[in-house]
């Protein structure tokens, strides 16, 4: 392997309707230095090769083209939605907090000022680098252990590291449309 090369991965299941949020998307990975992968689910594809499957999820494609053994020169994987902003989004400074923490599964948190939040987990916290756990209204409390409360992770922005993707990867049900 190069010294230069990429250590992390981000595939995306794309269509041509986000196409500038994608291209955002690209843009700030591929200057950090990671390897980009896109999946097509509309057809729409250009010069480029592209893997092109019509109507399938980033879990198909994912079970699909990225078995453990062919990604295991990445570190992490970064298993994204097409349509998420990435303006005050750093993969570096993200990838050193999950080091830092310990994390082996996370998924970057969403600014409630500036994002559209359906499940309160996914939204950053106002306190420390990460948080593990969310308090909501009489569900959640001190001594929650299970989901939404803990342990869960809305799978919009996933992000594995490569012992994690191993595992995740032989978890995968194609045939379901969330696939975990």
């Amino acid at each position: 392997m190069k010294s230069n090369s990429s250590r992390n991965l981000l595939a995306v299941a794309v269509g041509i309707k986000q196409k500038e949020l994608v291209n955002a998307m690209v843009r700030k990975f591929l200057f950090r230095g990671y390897s980009v992968m896109l999946f097509h689910y509309d057809g729409n594809i250009d010069r480029v090769i592209h893997v092109s499957a019509i109507n399938q999820t980033k879990w198909w494609f994912a079970k699909r083209f990225m078995h453990p053994d062919v990604v295991v020169a990445y570190e992490y994987v970064f298993l994204w939605d097409e349509d998420l902003g990435v303006d005050y989004f750093d993969p570096l400074r993200y990838v050193s907090i999950v080091k830092e923490e310990g994390l082996e599964i996370s998924q970057p948190a969403l600014d409630g000022n500036r994002s559209e939040v359906h499940h309160q987990i996914t939204s950053r916290g106002r306190r420390g680098k990460v948080h593990r756990r969310t308090y909501k209204h009489d569900e959640c409390d001190e001594d929650s252990t299970g989901p939404p409360c803990t342990g869960w992770i809305e799978v919009m922005a996933p992000v594995f590291s490569r012992p994690a993707w191993r595992c995740v990867w032989y978890m995968i049900q194609v045939c379901l449309s969330y696939s975990l």
